[in-house]
């Protein structure tokens, strides 16, 4: 074996053990010098334990346009519906186009990531909370989008976005990870082999975590896919994917997960003693009230249906939407 068939191979073993799942991240983020100090902001969260399920595209908007490292600050101003980008120390100049130029044309090369993690407080990458300066030097009361971050939401509505900063909380956490994987499954099991078929065993495969989010928006997802089979195949599927997607945007509240603990208890009807199933109950309640997190039930459930549960309710993504490798904390609930 020669060394170009060396090289060649140890590439493939490598993609082997890469993550399937790509999210992009501000670069910054990544630990790469691209802050205008020529310094960075590296995310042990992303590159210490999310880095294990996923593979990074890292991206930053102001080096793609150009701006050198270092370079002065710069900051939004004007009118927070339509705000510019200037440098903090000339609020003459203009550097909006010259940013947007930098990422117009890598926009639409996107469409492989299943989500995104940006930088907070960025003028071009932040989510949310961005200060807009008025002339006088104050901040206007209304915050706004970084430009980056804007554009990236508009090209990408579906796609799960967030901030560093907020996946530190548990809660934030959980949902953006559910819904990263959630894009990555149906991207796999429904668009790769397009078929009603498949659509209705991934919508399966969801029920229970559809219920927990949105008990009347998962019922109506199932009347999408019962009553318009007429419909072309690419449009139902288009219109089931942003249903399904708004229904997880929105973290599903303590009483919607226990009534689906409760419906998922009800599939070891028989094959449990009355001391066991009481003891179950015992625990939903005590999750229902606030005494334990949601990890505690749903472990024990999850013994019990590895024992007595049939292949339906084992393959149910509520019981476990992502792998408990990259979860920080026991589930927050």
């Amino acid at each position: 074996m020669n060394k170009q068939h060396i090289i060649a191979s140890n590439k493939a073993a490598s993609d082997i053990n890469q993550p399937s799942i790509q999210l992009g991240i501000s670069a910054c983020l990544a630990g790469n010098k691209v802050r205008y100090n020529g310094g960075h902001t590296r995310s042990r969260l992303c590159l210490d334990l999310l880095s294990q399920c996923f593979t990074f595209i890292s991206f930053c908007p102001e080096v793609e346009a150009g701006f050198g490292t270092p370079r002065p600050t710069m900051r939004l101003i004007g009118n927070p519906a339509s705000p510019q980008l200037a440098f903090s120390n000339d609020s003459t100049s203009d550097l909006t186009a010259q940013l947007v130029h930098g990422f117009k044309k890598k926009l639409p090369k996107m469409n492989h990531l299943d989500g995104y993690i940006l930088m907070k407080n960025s003028p071009s990458c932040g989510l949310e909370r961005i200060k807009v300066f008025q002339p006088n030097g104050h901040p206007h009361q209304i915050r706004t989008t970084g430009v980056f971050a804007k554009a990236l939401k508009e090209q990408y509505p579906l796609m799960p976005i967030e901030e560093e900063g907020r996946l530190h909380d548990d809660k934030l956490f959980d949902n953006f990870i559910l819904r990263v994987y959630a894009c990555s499954n149906f991207r796999k099991e429904v668009l790769e082999v397009p078929s009603l078929h498949n659509l209705i065993i991934f919508h399966s495969r969801y029920k229970y975590l559809l219920m927990a989010h949105n008990q009347d928006k998962y019922r109506a997802l199932g009347r999408l896919l019962g009553s318009k089979t007429s419909v072309p195949l690419a449009t139902l599927i288009n219109s089931y994917f942003c249903d399904f997607i708004e229904v997880l945007s929105k973290p599903a509240s303590r009483k919607n997960h226990t009534n689906a603990l409760f419906h998922i208890l009800g599939y070891l009807k028989g094959n449990l003693t009355s001391v066991a199933r009481d003891h179950i109950i015992e625990i939903i309640h005590n999750y229902n009230n606030g005494l334990t997190p949601l990890t505690t039930p749903l472990t024990l459930l999850k013994h019990h249906l590895m024992q007595h549960g049939s292949t339906y309710i084992q393959h149910q993504r509520y019981l476990e939407p992502y792998p408990e490798k990259i979860n920080p904390v026991i589930r927050y609930l």
